[in-house]
């Protein structure tokens, strides 16, 4: 084989119809710059070496065809260069290694050879890398010789050597005869199938389990597997095996390093069956059951211990046994309703003490004292009794442990028992809840029963007083029909009498002139055919001229009062909606009012927010602030002084969609017993010196109504009156 150089690429085939770790033979490669690919057919193996850069392949020989394994001449013809061929094979033997050599192969190889031995040996066959150099004075292993038994007694493992095929052990160290309990005389004279138990867990024998093993181990695909082995007391011992094959020229032995991974295996299951136990109580399966389950599963962890689980009656002061299948039930049935006590037992006494009591020999120990002859009836002589407690006072129950012969408890026991005592006191305290959550179920349906049996009567009382509600209803309603449609005729009939009452002055007093009138008109006529004298007709202009002036003047009035009248009902049907700018209305406002104010030497003073907008009406809006301005200058200074006092008309923000609006003055102020009238129509203080008595009650109808708003009114009479007026930015539609 030439040099190996790195500076081209290099690709190594590999051809398997098997699974292969081609990926850490990948990454070992790559360093040396060699690449690796895997195919798994031969006509795929074929195309990949045609292409010239293969420099070695790794073949299956489920691939290499038949006994003559024509697929190695095959890939070597195909390359363009010399292709070294190692054959792989699953079950080596010597037959297929001759046919291997006879087809060229360069090396001969089990499928599961090592992947990093498998690199190494690549690497030096392609002289990728160098051997190791081989230092004088040094031995190699061609030449080194080791003590074997000084090797295999020196190991803190178990070691034993075992020829092959009789499985006859030829040598142990110290380590398996105590593993075993056994002297080396007597593990030379046996095998290591006499070692373990005729069948395994798993039902198979022993025998076929170990055969089965051995095999695997021959052909490289196992080094370590579990046997179940028996220790010379007959205590069953989970172990693992790791065998490594030693083969000389005389004989075929097998090196077998045993680990006793029973304590792993026990914490293992103790660990599983208490994540199963809480599974059950956790699904709520029944107190027996679980505390089964929990009694059989420290006994499996036990080397020839019985357990029990009694509790403590509601009276406390009885016990009950509820677990126990490995006891003699004629035992565990004497032990229901015993009392507790200082002297009752280990169980009987644990529970009265609420500590855990020991005791080693049941014959000699005065606490078994009452029941001593039972005990031994039964064989039993040690028990060790551990009480569970749902807290620091309150008894469930005790956990036992039973040995037939004089036992004191180690650690690991004493851990045992604490974990057994604690799950049982959860599975226990669990079935006590649900006993209590069923009892106040129960009584809570009774609870339900009556309660709905009071609601049912509730309800039937209720339907008969809504019957009498609804027809004393029905009666409110006429009732309240009837008071409302007098309300109207008694309010119509206010405001017709109110409109007559203003009407009838200024009526009265035409009619009277006009009346006069006529008596002068027929007088005059009579004097006209007579003769009419010059003084007499200019007489009579006079006063006709006079009576003119009193009909139309009062006719005027009655024309003002009948258009105050048509605004008492108003509304927006009429009125022009739009959105505007609040500050423009009111400056319009006071300017049309600017010239009155001024003539009576008022201040009138402005505070509003410009820019405030409105959906509203702009018109009856400015006719009600144009009244309540109207308002103060006629009742808040029209009995004062020109130049005392002044007029505010504010408005803000109220921040929540509402705009106030406010107007004061310094006036004279409204009595108090005028405030709640002054909206009332008709209802003024100057009746005859001008005032109608319906501004405010046409100014409430705008407010309330068009605009949907509200209005308030406060006073202090000599200081003064404000109006407060509430109105939505966008008026109701």
């Amino acid at each position: 084989m030439p040099p190996f150089s790195p500076d081209q690429p290099h690709t190594i085939l590999i051809a398997a119809s098997a699974a292969y770790d081609a990926a850490a033979l990948r990454r070992m490669l790559a360093r040396h710059h060699l690449k690796v690919h895997a195919v798994t057919r031969g006509d795929e193996a074929l195309g990949v070496a045609r292409q010239g850069n293969v420099v070695l392949a790794l073949l299956d020989v489920a691939l290499a065809g038949s006994a003559s394994l024509e697929l190695c001449h095959r890939l070597q013809k195909a390359s363009d260069r010399p292709l070294p061929v190692f054959l792989l094979s699953t079950h080596p033997s010597e037959e297929e290694r001759a046919r291997a050599n006879e087809a060229g192969a360069a090396a001969y190889l089990p499928m599961s050879f090592p992947i990093d031995d498998m690199a190494e040996k690549i690497l030096l066959y392609l002289h990728a890398i160098s051997p190791a150099p081989v230092l004088a004075g040094m031995p190699t292993m061609a030449t080194l010789e080791v003590n074997y038994h000084t090797m295999l007694a020196g190991s803190p493992d178990a070691i034993l050597l075992i020829q092959r095929g009789s499985n006859r052990i030829l040598d142990v160290n110290r380590r398996t005869r105590q593993l075993f309990g056994m002297t080396e005389t007597e593990l030379l004279q046996t095998d290591l199938l006499s070692l373990c138990p005729p069948v395994q867990p798993g039902g198979q024998p022993s025998q076929n389990v170990f055969a089965a093993d051995l095999e695997q181990v021959m052909s490289g695909e196992v080094q370590l597997f579990e046997l179940e082995m028996l220790h010379s007391s007959g205590r069953a011992l989970a172990c693992e095996l790791r065998m490594v094959p030693l083969t000389t020229q005389a004989h075929r032995l097998m090196h077998v390093r045993i680990v006793d991974v029973t304590a792993r295996k026990l914490a293992a299951e103790l660990r599983d069956g208490k994540n199963a136990l809480l599974e059950m109580i956790a699904r709520g399966a029944p107190m027996q059951e679980t505390l089964d389950k929990l009694v059989r599963l420290i006994e499996a962890q036990l080397d020839g211990g019985y357990c029990t689980v009694m509790l403590l009656n509601p009276d406390g002061v009885t016990v009950q046994s509820v677990a126990g299948p490995s006891m003699p039930p004629d035992y565990m049935n004497a032990l229901n309703g015993l009392p507790i006590g200082p002297a009752a037992g280990s169980c009987g006494t644990a529970m009265y003490r609420k500590q855990t009591v020991i005791v080693s020999d049941i014959l000699n120990d005065p606490l078994w004292t009452p029941y001593r002859n039972a005990a031994l009836h039964y064989g039993l002589r040690a028990c060790w009794s551990m009480p569970i407690l749902q807290d620091k006072d309150k008894v469930l129950g005790s956990f036992a442990m039973y040995y037939r012969e004089e036992r004191e408890p180690n650690d690991d026991d004493r851990r045992l028992i604490h974990a057994a005592t604690h799950l049982a006191g959860i599975a226990i305290a669990s079935t006590h809840r649900e006993e209590e959550l069923q009892r106040h179920r129960e009584h809570l349906e009774e609870l339900v029963a009556a309660r709905t049996a009071e609601l049912q009567h509730a309800k039937e009382e209720a339907e008969h007083v809504n019957e009498e509600l609804t027809t004393a209803l029905d009666n409110l309603s006429m009732t309240q029909e009837e008071l409302v449609r007098r309300d109207k005729l008694a309010a119509l009939g206010a405001l017709v009498a109110g409109v007559a009452h203003e009407l009838s002055t200024p009526i009265g007093n035409s009619l009277t002139m006009a009346g006069s009138m006529s008596e002068r008109t027929a007088e005059l006529r009579h004097d006209l055919e007579s003769g009419l004298r010059r003084s007499v007709l200019q007489a009579y202009l006079d006063e006709a001229a006079a009576a003119d002036e009193v009909v139309l003047r009062n006719l005027n009035r009655a024309a003002a009062l009948v258009a105050g009248f048509k605004r008492i009902a108003v509304d927006g049907g009429d009125s022009q909606r739009s959105r505007f700018v609040l500050g423009d209305v009111v400056a319009a406002l006071l300017e049309s009012v600017q010239g009155e104010v001024r003539q009576r030497e008022l201040d009138l003073v402005e505070d509003v927010e410009h820019w405030l907008e409105m959906d509203s009406y702009p018109g009856p809006l400015t006719q009600a602030l144009h009244n309540l301005i109207e308002n103060s200058l006629v009742h808040g200074f029209g009995g004062r002084a020109h130049g005392q006092g002044s007029i505010t008309l504010s408005a803000h923000d109220s921040g929540n969609g509402e705009i106030a609006i406010t107007l004061s003055d310094t006036g004279a102020g409204i009595p108090a017993d005028n405030l709640p009238r002054i909206y009332d129509p008709f209802f003024t203080t100057r009746r005859g010196a001008g005032g109608s008595g319906l501004g405010l009650y046409i100014t409430h109808n705008i407010v309330t109504g068009v605009l949907g708003g509200r209005i308030e009114a406060a006073s202090t009479p000599g200081q003064g009156t404000s109006f407060m007026v509430r109105l939505p930015k966008v008026a109701p539609v």
